[in-house]
């Protein structure tokens, strides 16, 4: 495997504050693509291609060869948009392999019935703590950091790693913890897997929600950053301290805008729930569940 690091390219969606990413071997015509977006308009319940399609746009124009499509995550916030890739430019998809617990709670929540497979099989790979795979000449390797969700991984590739929710900026702070399955102490123990890595690590986030008093949205942080300025988990924040904000911050927090749609359709890595004896397809909203 090549000891080059990545060239990496992000893909901003405002309206979900998403980061997506092309991640790409510069030795080769190579790529990955993590988290990306299916547009959706949830007053309507329409969606649209415009964030997939700039990512489509990006592969084609420079020649590039995807090779993965990769979830940091079962993301409560913004809809997959893994299928329509696939369909346009091929490649693998992968997650976490605790898929198959989120899988379990939420097919319970939105009584998904027998049909829902909840062994992780709508996805080509589940990733597991120390696993490794190639992105051309590059090798990335696999950290299973949960806490916000069970199945939260963040990929290594080179100086680089992609987080996911499990950090934010450091003038933000890091994830909540109180989705089902979420939990504050496993997140701290993760988050310290993360900054243990070096210290000149590019830190990839997939959300950035602009901290008071900073203009700009920002996509990339370092590991030395994030030691010495997160605001929730810097060092000498010790686990017991963390673990009473986060909880008491989760308190206070709304769910998120598009959670409903979000996990039912990124469950089933992007597709949708199957169409009903009129060939329309539903999404459900439990009342009083959240």
């Amino acid at each position: 495997m090549s000891l080059r690091n990545p060239l990496v390219q992000s893909f901003f969606d405002e309206p979900t504050n998403t980061f997506s990413y092309v991640v790409r071997d510069p030795d080769s015509r190579a790529c990955a693509i993590i988290d990306s977006v299916l547009d959706f308009d949830y007053a309507a319940g329409r969606t649209d291609v415009r964030s997939a399609d700039a990512i489509i746009d990006y592969v084609q124009r420079n020649d590039l060869a995807v090779e993965w499509v990769l979830e940091t995550h079962v993301h409560a916030d913004h809809l997959s948009a893994a299928p329509y890739l696939n369909e346009h430019l091929g490649g693998q998809t992968g997650i976490g392999a605790r898929i198959v617990e989120v899988q379990e709670i939420f097919g319970k929540v939105f009584n998904a019935g027998t049909d829902f497979a909840r062994d992780g099989r709508q996805f080509n790979r589940l990733f597991h703590e120390g696993d490794s795979f190639a992105i051309g000449n590059l090798e990335a390797r696999v950290l299973h950091t949960p806490g916000h969700t069970p199945a939260c991984l963040t990929y290594v590739v080179g100086d680089a790693a992609f987080v996911g929710d499990t950090l934010f900026m450091p003038d933000y702070g890091t994830a909540r913890c109180d989705f089902p399955g979420g939990d504050a102490r496993t997140l701290y123990r993760s988050i310290q897997k993360v900054l243990a890595l070096p210290p000149e690590t590019r830190l990839f986030l997939c959300h950035d929600y602009k901290a008071p008093g900073r203009e700009a949205f920002v996509c990339q942080t370092t590991v030395a950053e994030q030691r010495e300025h997160n605001v929730h988990v810097h060092e000498g924040v010790d686990e017991e301290a963390f673990v009473v904000m986060r909880r008491e911050r989760d308190a206070t927090l709304g769910m998120p805008r598009l959670i409903l749609p979000s996990v039912q359709i990124n469950m089933r890595a992007g597709h949708m729930p199957p169409a009903e004896d009129n060939g329309q397809v539903y999404l459900k909203v439990p009342l009083n569940r959240f």
